[in-house]
């Protein structure tokens, strides 16, 4: 059953493309169920954020038919993702899906966000009913990989955003972020992006001061917390644990005496502030009071460039554990092609078995002695269970398969021919078969007088 992973990225594909072909997620469920029936797929999920988005399909399905319906489900021109579409398709689709997981094929290398929403992305088909058998070993295949990437090597554990390396150093810092409180100066994207590491830590106490009273406020509401103005920030500055600040403004916005007034009431408790401003928000001489810690942006740059070092040598070990998890997939799927034969293998010899039991059955109703009737059984079982196979190899010896001789050895875990079977009647292993030695006594050998479980 092939596996095909379909989609566009940060690398393929504009802005401006991404934003068309992205999925709301409130129509997800329904979108996934159309696309399954559109496009012929056994099952299939949808990756969907800021960066790429990616269908995952398995089944008798062309990636032609899946290309087709992502477009039209968008009202795209038919041609519209030609230039930045990708198809791989089995072994290489699996090991792009765990290279995303794993945070490898992020705008950031190894970003934490994208696990989880590949999680999400699973959890979603599920409920739409769009993921089941191999799409779902996969994900689990997937999910195992990515996991031990983030907790054999260090590709997440260094922050390579501003943002990120801000809550990171403050963490190094405070023993528990749940305890502490957070001011946080400007509105803008960045600020936004601190805000959502700060709760992502368990800050629970955030206040957002700007210009603008409205632009704070409508931050504010996105993470539950307090609004105020930037006139406001001396009546706050002494209940912040952590302050950062990134504002577009030209002169500084803290001084030296607010922060010294401000420590005074704090009992001297220490402050971690952070100014990521370009020119800076906070003067430079606040660094000199004692329980102040201050970071500039060229301070976190040096972070960030140290980690993203350790990254990319991190990404290199992490390469290594896809490629075994790539490897894993394919023993697994190896090994399902051979579950049809083991179930029918299993139900001919059940029938065989029921056959032989009903006559023991028979035999004991009619009043012959249990110990001559088990013996019957016994040799009744023996019978039908190895005629087929003694007969098959009779003719291969006779033929002179070797190979064939071998592996009815290796499956069966005889001993090597003119070898007694061990006295203990325990299971040989890494046996010596001389494949030369003929076939003759290859139905004897089969009869081996051995208890199987």
């Amino acid at each position: 059953m092939p596996l095909i992973a379909l989609g566009i990225n940060h690398r393929t594909a504009s802005l401006d493309v991404r934003e068309r072909v992205a999925f709301a997620p409130d129509e997800m469920v329904l979108s996934l169920q159309q696309g399954r029936e559109a496009s012929g797929a056994d099952s299939l999920a949808v990756l969907s954020t800021c960066n790429r988005t990616e269908l995952y399909a398995c089944g008798n399905v062309d990636s032609d038919a899946l290309l087709s319906w992502l477009v039209a489900h968008h009202d795209l021109p038919a041609n519209a993702l030609d230039s930045s579409c990708y198809v791989l398709k089995n072994d290489k689709a699996v090991e792009h899906m765990m290279k995303v997981a794993s945070g490898l094929d992020s705008m950031v290398l190894g970003e934490p966000q994208i696990l989880g929403q590949m999680k999400s992305s699973y959890a979603v088909a599920q409920k739409a009913g769009t993921a089941g058998g191999l799409l779902s070993q996969v994900f689990q295949d997937v999910f195992a990989t990515a996991k031990r990437v983030r907790s054999e090597t260090a590709i997440g554990q260094n922050p390579v955003s501003v943002a990120y390396a801000a809550v990171s150093l403050a963490q190094r810092i405070f023993s528990s972020m749940r305890e502490v409180s957070a001011l946080l100066i400007g509105a803008g994207e960045t600020v936004e992006l601190l805000a959502r590491h700060l709760r992502e830590q368990g800050v629970g106490d955030i206040v957002v001061a700007n210009r603008t009273l409205a632009r704070a406020q409508e931050m504010a509401e996105q993470f539950s917390a307090e609004a105020i103005l930037l006139s406001d920030i001396p009546e706050h500055l002494h209940q912040a644990d952590i302050v950062i600040s990134s504002t577009a403004s030209q002169l500084p916005i803290l001084g030296k005496g607010a922060v010294e007034s401000a420590l005074k009431r704090r009992k001297h408790r220490p402050i971690f502030m952070v100014d990521i401003a370009v020119p800076r928000d906070i003067e430079p001489q606040v660094a000199q009071l004692d329980d102040v810690y201050l970071y500039t942006v060229d301070d976190l740059k040096e972070v960030i460039e140290a980690n993203l070092r350790h990254r990319e040598d991190a990404a290199g070990q992490a390469e290594a554990f896809i490629e075994q998890g790539v490897i894993n997939w394919q023993n697994q799927l190896r090994g399902q092609q051979a579950v049809g034969t083991i179930r029918a293998f299993r139900d001919n010899f059940a029938a065989l078995r029921d056959v032989e039991l009903d006559k023991a059955l028979a035999s004991i109703a009619q009043g012959q002695a249990a110990e001559q009737v088990l013996r019957q059984l016994a040799h009744g079982l023996t019978n039908k269970f190895l005629h087929v196979p003694t007969t098959r190899l009779k003719k291969a010896g006779e033929q002179g398969d070797g190979d064939y001789v071998r592996w009815a050895h290796d499956l069966f875990d005889l001993p090597a021919l003119g070898e007694r079977a061990p006295a203990d009647n325990q299971p040989r292993h890494d046996r010596q078969i001389d494949i030369n030695a003929g076939a003759a006594n290859t139905e004897n050998t089969a009869v081996n007088k051995r208890d199987e479980p």
